[in-house]
């Protein structure tokens, strides 16, 4: 019986977006033993996974966790995420045959800096697949996977009454600034859409929550900070509609087949890293972003703030295209 252990420290998008590697290897070999190392921070998003037999976690230890791995006694690694860190688990556990994406370091680093885009155009999804191609794993076309446990599923009073008959999910957050619209154009956002709005984000989102919220606290229910993230991902399960930028919500969107309006900053599509739905969905995502602008992408990730100043990326998005993107989704 083969043992398989697969690598992705982070982040939560990325993480989501190997979940049909660990489908189809499971397909391909159904009496293997599959193990997932990621850092104990992450560990809830595939804590579920009833494809995963064993989850290891990078905690304080790297030592301690390298030994415990070692006891393992791994036939093949399945390295995800491919950098220093991976590579000294991989000379670590000598003699196991591993397999690793392409990360496509360089072809980022001219589109990011000199604006030449040479990247194939292939989701990371697809490159994914083609890092295990050798043992005879294919995409089975199914898209991700997003396994909400029993006990973060949203009870029907955690939700105001206002909206228990529909809403649109508005992801505000992101992992860093100029990923995300600034605080003027969100409120412009959510004033203009004439349905029920739940806000999502993290704790660090609580007080521009409430600055949006104040603009209509019926309409506009602020639960940024009130949710772990698999709760927020029921509540992006019971969405009628998600606009999101680059976050790992927007992956778990797609993995949960919701309709995703995709608001785009710093980074782009090209990246590889856009909504997917698999080849057997209908679901389709909508893109928003500025095309004519010099100094995109700045970043493969993002900045704290815009490293030009203006930030038109994001100032230059126009509110109202949005908007009618949500008003056809919603048949208005």
């Amino acid at each position: 019986m083969a043992k398989f252990l697969i690598i992705r420290f982070s982040s939560i998008g990325d993480i989501v977006l190997t979940t049909p590697v660990i489908r189809c290897l499971r397909k391909r070999f159904p009496d293997a033993e599959i193990h997932f190392l990621t850092k104990q921070s992450f560990k809830g998003i595939i804590a579920s996974n009833p494809y995963i037999d064993k989850v290891h976690t990078l905690g304080d230890s790297y030592e301690l966790m390298l030994h415990e791995l070692k006891t393992e006694a791994y036939d093949y690694i399945i390295d995800l995420h491919h950098n220093l860190r991976t590579l000294r688990i991989k000379r670590f556990l000598k003699g196991v045959k591993s397999f690793s994406y392409n990360k496509l370091n360089v072809e980022k680093f001219i589109y990011t800096n000199f604006k030449i885009n040479t990247l194939p155009k292939k989701h990371i999804v697809d490159r994914n697949f083609e890092a295990i191609a050798s043992l005879g794993v294919v995409d089975d076309g199914q898209g991700l996977d997003y396994f909400i446990p029993a006990t973060d599923k949203i009870k029907k009073e955690d939700i105001p009454t206002a909206h228990m008959l529909g809403y649109v999910a508005v992801v505000i957050g992101a992992a860093l600034a100029t990923k995300k619209m600034p605080l003027h154009k969100l409120k412009e956002l959510c004033t203009s859409i004439h349905y029920p709005i739940i806000l999502l984000g993290g704790k660090e989102d609580v007080e521009e929550g409430k600055a949006i919220a104040a603009i209509d606290d019926i309409k506009i229910y602020n639960a940024c900070g009130k949710f772990n993230l698999n709760e927020s991902a029921d509540i992006v399960s019971g969405a009628k509609l998600v606009i999101t930028h680059d976050t790992g919500l927007m992956h778990i969107a797609a993995a949960l087949q919701k309709p995703v309006i995709s608001v785009w900053g710093n980074t782009v599509p090209d990246f590889g890293m856009y909504p997917y739905y698999g080849k057997t969905s209908s679901q389709h995502y909508d893109v928003v972003e500025i095309n004519t602008l010099w100094c995109r992408p700045c970043s493969k990730i993002g900045y704290n703030k815009c490293p030009k100043g203006h930030f038109k990326c994001m100032e230059l998005i126009a509110v109202n295209e949005i908007v009618n993107l949500v008003n056809n989704r919603l048949g208005k």
